[in-house]
């Protein structure tokens, strides 16, 4: 159901180019479930390709949520709530504005760019970037509460 919601989630945003909720429960499923997060994480990339399509664009989709998963994994666990609430966003924005050069590599190889044609194709995108570092930014001010309320959910679930 987890990754059903963020395909769900996805769809309905679909109007508004870049801005989604993905990167705030791709964050919030990391926090609450850690390495079980890739389960709900994965199933939403092959959701995302069988109703969209597998092709060369469903390619990068396979790393690049990966890495959010793992930098959110590497965060210590035990942060101060105060300081997570700057944290958790700040790494959803970053990961906005970091999509075009981290699917980038996955273009150059797919359409042979050298690296000037890669960076121009980077620039390209630059404002898809900033719409997708602002909405980020947005949605991840919800990581701190929502991943809160999913661990207490989660431990309820595991008691009974």
């Amino acid at each position: 159901m987890l990754g059903a919601l963020m395909l769900c989630s996805k769809l309905i945003m679909e109007a508004l180019p870049n801005i989604h909720p993905l990167g705030m429960l791709t964050m919030v499923y990391t926090l609450a479930f850690r390495k079980k997060a890739l389960i709900p994480i994965y199933l939403y990339v092959f959701l995302n390709g069988l109703i969209a399509g597998f092709s060369v664009w469903w390619i990068p989709y396979l790393y690049i949520w990966t890495i959010l998963w793992g930098v959110t994994m590497l965060l210590p666990r035990n942060m101060p709530n105060k300081v997570a609430a700057i944290v958790y966003p700040a790494v959803c924005a970053l990961h906005g504005m970091l999509f075009g050069i981290l699917y980038a590599p996955a273009e150059a190889l797919f359409f042979g760019l050298n690296f000037e044609e890669t960076v121009a194709w980077i620039i390209g995108g630059i404002g898809f970037d900033a719409l997708h570092t602002v909405g980020n930014l947005a949605a991840g001010c919800f990581v701190l509460p929502l991943s809160i309320l999913l661990r207490k959910l989660a431990a309820r679930i595991e008691q009974g």
